[in-house]
């Protein structure tokens, strides 16, 4: 490990060099970085967890070479004394692999997996006129069946094949102690959670995605960790990795950015999972953290935690361009997706959650309030070029006294399926990539609860099956017609066509590339309503929210008087006239 660029900030593989590297299966050297320690001593399973001094080295680290009796699976922790007498035990911050929760140590683990996915790899790019379909999951309350990440990918790959997802995303898997942190807060940053298996099922599980071209994207969480006393919290006695007595809003422990070494740990942490896991994509967690002090404006620009961001991402593109990065978002701070040399923050795509809250918000209005609310579902494309953004309905909209999506929506239970249904037109036809979370492609009205798999039960009902076949049929005519994705963020593939229907709440617009135009009329209100459309083109129905609509091919002249039902929203295709 080059310590100079560990100590400024600027390594990005210390988990090489730190934690626990077997020399071959029965000898491992053990390296921590604590350097304001009396001592070390490390205590596992090896010596019936009794002290063996580790040999303080330079630089505040401290190493021990066992050479026998070493074996993968075996536990093991670093007992940390601040003086002659007083210690705690922490569990290693670089370790691969963890005790299952309750327990706390760390675990011995020797990888022999090896990948089959050359020709994902090889052809991986990051590619913005390619369509991202985005799948958010919580691995322990997806499916009950789910005990691995084995089982995980043999029925979660299969679903997101026929419902037209292409990517995947693992709400937090890093080892945390607290179910109800959803993964938030956690304590091993090199260490996929053993609650669903070995790391080498969880490389199985990403290889077999990729087998079958889904992309899979990880949470990175790098603005704060778990409490916990036996994970980085006072590693040395110190407030080594945390700013001393100031918790984040969330209650956990803050990172401290302006530390070389703890953006090492971070930058480390990050190109891990990309390098040995084969990880495509990073959503990063809290990022309004990193660029305003605990994510208030009022408090000012956090300039450390910017320069932390574009080291990071400037980094990890130097060495792998094709991966995903990905800012969850909420500030107006611009230049998020901008490269670090234009000056911006160099992620991929934002998550536009003014487009998210504006049109839920808009959604949540009484029929008798939406035209003088008309213009936020205008608004959106304002300001979309600023940034390269995705559109997600995450699971923040469906905890906390939100209510789900369907629950969120004004009316009653069958106007609700309707707009719902005419709501995901609008997002699938909106420019930007998408993302969804478990349980909304159900109509799902219980809100999200970490405790209980998602309520399957639904597809027995007949309104409920009707919505998620709809949902299949509109992911799929998503990934499959080039002007829904092909010029997201270029001013020529999208065009309003009339946005200023306030009294009637009808809304046309116009998804173009170079093969295919589309046009999509959507309405808002409970009347029916029949609009006067001029274009050179025959129109051909590719999807309709509503059932009943009859009319798959209108070719009356230039002007034609289309349709639209109350609360529904349709998709044409041009074709040339005859």
């Amino acid at each position: 490990m080059d310590l100079k660029e560990f100590y400024n900030g600027n390594c990005f593989d210390a988990y090489k060099y730190l934690g626990v590297h077997f020399i071959n299966e029965h000898k491992a050297e053990f390296i921590t970085y604590a350097p304001s320690a009396h001592h070390v001593c490390l205590i596992g399973d090896f010596n019936n967890w009794q002290e063996d001094r580790m040999e303080r080295i330079e630089n505040g680290q401290f190493f021990y070479f066992l050479h026998d009796h070493v074996k993968p699976f075996q536990m093991y922790k670093y007992r940390i004394y601040y003086n002659e007498y007083d210690y705690t035990d922490h569990c290693d911050p670089y370790g691969y692999y963890s005790e299952t929760s309750p327990g706390s140590a760390s675990c011995l683990y020797l990888s022999d997996y090896q990948f089959h996915d050359e020709e994902w790899m090889n052809h991986r790019v990051m590619d913005k006129h390619k369509p991202i379909n985005i799948y958010e999951i919580h691995l322990g309350t997806w499916k009950k069946e789910v005990k691995n990440y084995d089982q995980l990918g043999e029925l979660l790959v299969p679903y997101l094949l026929e419902n037209g997802y292409n990517y995947v995303e693992l709400m937090p898997i890093f080892e945390y102690p607290n179910e109800k942190s959803w993964g938030y807060q956690a304590i091993g940053f090199f260490s996929p959670t053993s609650r669903y298996g070995t790391p080498d099922q969880l490389k199985s599980f990403i290889d077999y995605c990729h087998q079958y071209e889904i992309g899979v994207i990880l949470d990175y969480i790098p603005v704060h960790f778990a409490i916990d006393g036996y994970g980085l919290r006072n590693y040395d006695g110190t407030s080594l990795y945390e700013y001393p007595e100031r918790n984040s809003k969330w209650g956990s422990c803050n990172f401290m950015h302006s530390k070389g070494d703890v953006c090492s740990f971070l930058n480390s942490v990050a190109y891990f999972w990309i390098e040995e896991y084969h990880i495509d994509g990073l959503r990063y967690d809290a990022v309004l953290c990193l660029i305003y002090y605990q994510g208030d404006k009022k408090r000012g620009l956090n300039i450390e935690g910017i320069s932390f961001l574009k080291s990071l991402n400037q980094g990890l593109k130097q060495r792998r361009e094709d991966v995903l990065l990905i800012a969850e978002d909420s500030s107006s701070y611009q230049g998020i997706t901008k490269s670090v040399s234009a000056g911006g923050l160099g992620f991929d795509y934002k998550w536009d959650l003014g487009w998210m809250n504006d049109t839920l918000d808009y959604f949540k209005k009484s029929f008798e309030e939406r035209p003088s609310h008309y213009h936020q579902l205008t608004f959106s494309m304002y300001y979309f070029y600023n940034e390269q953004y995705l559109l997600p309905f995450s699971h923040d909209e469906t905890v906390h006294g939100k209510k789900t999506i369907i629950d969120k929506i004004y009316g009653s239970y069958k106007q609700k399926f309707s707009q719902l249904k005419a709501l995901y037109l609008y997002m699938y036809t909106h420019p930007g990539k998408k993302l969804n979370f478990m349980g909304n492609e159900l109509g799902q009205f219980r809100e999200w609860d970490e405790n209980r798999q998602q309520d399957w039960i639904l597809l027995d009902y007949p309104i409920h099956q009707e919505f998620s076949s709809y949902m299949k049929s509109l992911c799929h005519l998503y990934l499959t017609h080039f002007s829904l994705f092909q010029e997201d963020y270029d001013y020529k593939g999208f065009r309003w066509i009339d946005c200023h229907q306030e009294d009637r709440c009808l809304y046309i617009y116009k998804r173009i590339c170079e093969k295919e135009t589309l046009v999509c009329f959507f309405n808002f209100s409970l009347n029916d309503s029949y609009y006067q459309y001029t274009g050179e083109h025959d129109l051909e129905l590719l999807i309709s929210s509503e059932n009943s609509y009859k009319e798959k091919k209108i070719s009356a002249g230039k002007q034609k008087e289309i349709f639209i039902p109350k609360l529904s929203g349709l998709c044409f295709q041009e074709k040339k006239i005859g």
